[in-house]
């Protein structure tokens, strides 16, 4: 009498179906993923690409509400992707929100010509009739004529060094109803703390906090975010600063969300000016200020 079989050593005779590595968004486009080569050509993930698909997505739910926002409000929106890289997050918003629902138009922004290229040639495949490319960085992209006089939405995901300062400024000039940044590598501040770390152990116990290069370089990197977002809310936006994704995924996690309100927060342009007085980084006040911050007087210890 033969034993009969569990229901886990049963054969349809059909291999089964692998289950997905990673959850997709309702409706993704399977195609465009491979495209991106996010997936491989059977579907799969690599750990590099599971990485980039979690931050990506995750992205997308914070955008998706201010997109519904201007879709309700006036109809159509301009979003415009600074340091675009290869466009994952600009082809993922096109395909998730303004095909389906017709409306809207991207711009990415990237200085290194053969990924323009190939995003323009991606688009033109996938019928991504509203996405434009444009060989430019942040900088020039503020006057370029090839861009609207104003836009909706600017983003900017990992934006390296400087590039998300530029990001913020161009948001300004072009009145940006939403700014979302992921900053990335962000150094210049921390050089400035470096060259001026003797005098500020001299002048004040608080240069602990930045006297081991460590240090230098994480209090950098958060002292160079808060200054943005005072600088943001100097310029009458209201800012949210959250987690893009686990730290698991990413040490270059902040994400800052900035919406424009109209009421500027009013000790925030004096505060930002005092912060950098005080730790000595008067000489980046251009960067972060309307009005250049003079420098701290000699200190007359006769």
């Amino acid at each position: 009498m033969n034993p009969k079989k569990s229901p886990n050593t049963r054969h349809s005779g059909k291999p089964p179906a692998p289950a997905p590595a990673e959850p997709l968004i309702a409706g993704q486009s399977i195609e465009l993923l491979k495209e991106l080569h996010i997936l491989t050509r059977e579907g799969k993930l690599n750990q590099d690409s599971r990485r980039k698909l979690k931050q990506v997505r995750h992205l997308y739910q914070f955008i998706e509400p201010l997109l519904v926002h201007l879709q309700e409000a006036q109809g159509d929106f301009t979003l415009v992707d600074l340091g675009a890289g290869k466009s994952y997050l600009g082809f993922i918003l096109y395909d998730l929100f303004l095909h389906p629902r017709h409306c809207g138009q991207i711009f990415g922004i990237e200085t290194r010509a053969e990924l323009v290229t190939r995003s323009r040639e991606l688009a033109g495949r996938l019928g991504f009739s509203r996405m434009y490319f444009e060989h430019l960085s942040a900088e020039a992209s503020i006057h370029a004529p090839t861009l609207p006089a104003r836009v909706d939405i600017v983003t900017a995901l990992h934006a390296c060094d400087t590039a998300t300062d530029d990001a913020i400024r161009f948001a300004l000039h072009k009145r940006a109803r939403f700014v979302v940044l992921a900053p990335c590598c962000q150094a210049e501040v921390a050089a400035v703390l470096r060259q001026n770390k003797s005098a500020a152990l001299a002048r004040t116990p608080l240069a602990e906090l930045w006297r081991h290069p460590i240090h230098t370089r994480e209090f950098g990197s958060l002292l160079t975010n808060v200054l943005r977002c005072l600088q943001l809310e100097a310029h009458a936006y209201r800012v949210t600063t959250t987690e893009l994704v686990g730290w698991e995924h990413s040490l270059k996690n902040e994400l800052i969300i900035a919406e424009y309100t109209g009421q500027t927060r009013g000790n925030a342009a004096q505060r930002l000016a005092t912060i950098l007085h005080q730790l000595g980084l008067e000489a980046l006040s251009s960067r972060f200020l309307d009005s250049p911050v003079p420098p701290a007087p000699a200190e007359n210890n006769a």
